[in-house]
């Protein structure tokens, strides 16, 4: 068989892997267990296929896997893939709708991590729940306050401060019961906190130990979390034609519903990562706070000129999308690093 493109569907234990040759003509239909998948690619295929995935679980370490086997390997957006899936959804219907997907002309791809990016994004993932987690445990203590007649302000720092106060306060309606349950929650409370400056610790020496992040950090509006996050996201900037691409890629171009010469932009796409566009918008935000306090400077200018002809939140998009392009050409090496923070 000359195979040239494979597709696989990838799953926990159950794989489907579909073949096609030079033509586009599938050739190959195999549905393979977790332990047989290596052994038959490398005894069937040969060296050089292009093998496509879709970007989910796992596929990150499939890749680093066959590409050991001297293949090419694309991971694809499984939005990507859908259109090409013919007649029913199955997973042998999948693998042959992603080996059409992968040929087509223009496809655009997911880039592809390594363990060391792998290492830096369990970080941030592992940050990311501690800080849901304590949300949640703050919001069910305001809440649960509120029922004693107790309100306090939605803050994580307001709580902290408060709550030893009220669990020694005799004056208020809490029984000996319910301050044990409070004591106990705040000792919680504190254990995430800990927690969460443990893991911001590990990230800032990743950021410290990185000229790349640390070039990324002396953008306004770029701090730790956003520089460690972007460089962990993306390996080959390669992938990216230019920064209006990369922007594309975190979801910070508007959505089009044009026809003919009517063009009509609306929201956001809200594509790729949505952690990095949060943190890319959180910094906008800074940025347009920073323009208010100095609107002397002229950098400071445009967004405060775009805030005037649209709107705060229009204005902190556009912000965090002129910062996605510029980390582009920082990171691409298509301009100088930038010391705005000197």
């Amino acid at each position: 068989m000359d195979i040239t493109t494979v597709g696989i569907d990838l799953a926990k234990n159950v794989f489907q892997v579909s073949g096609a040759d030079q033509h586009g003509k599938i050739v190959l239909r195999k549905r393979l267990s977790r332990e047989e998948l290596i052994p038959f690619l490398s005894n069937t295929l040969p060296k050089g296929c292009t093998i496509i995935m879709e970007a989910c679980g796992g596929s990150h370490y499939w890749c680093r896997r066959l590409d050991a086997l001297g293949h090419e390997t694309q991971l694809i957006n499984p939005r990507f893939v859908k259109p090409f899936v013919r007649y029913q959804k199955n997973d042998s219907n999948d693998a042959d709708g992603i080996v059409i997907a992968g040929t087509v002309a223009g496809m655009r791809f997911v880039p592809k991590r390594s363990v060391e990016q792998q290492d830096w994004q369990c970080l941030h993932r592992i940050r990311s729940r501690l800080v849901k987690q304590r949300t949640s445990l703050v919001n069910q203590v305001r809440g649960l306050l509120q029922e004693y007649g107790i309100v306090v302000a939605r803050s994580v720092s307001r709580l902290r401060s408060r709550l030893p106060e009220i669990i020694s306060n005799d004056a208020n309606e809490l029984s000996e019961l319910s301050r044990g349950t409070f004591h106990e929650l705040y000792e919680e409370l504190l254990e995430l906190d800990d927690k969460v400056k443990h893991y911001d610790q590990c990230i800032k020496r990743l950021y410290e130990s990185d000229d790349r992040c640390q070039q990324l950090g002396a953008l306004r509006g770029v701090g730790v979390l956003t520089a460690t996050a972007i460089v962990s996201s993306v390996g080959d900037w390669r992938v990216f034609k230019n920064g209006r691409h990369f922007a594309a890629y975190l979801g910070l171009v508007p959505r089009q519903q044009s026809s003919g010469e009517k063009e009509r932009l609306l929201g956001i796409t809200k594509h790729g990562n949505a952690y990095i566009r949060t943190l890319l918008i959180h910094g906008a935000r800074t940025v347009l706070q920073a323009a208010h306090r100095h609107p002397e400077k002229q950098e400071h200018q445009w967004a405060l000129e775009l805030e005037k002809r649209r709107n705060p939140q229009k204005a902190v998009v556009a912000i965090a999308h002129k910062q996605a392009r510029r980390i582009w050409g920082i990171l691409a090496g298509k301009e100088p690093p930038l010391l705005e923070a000197a």
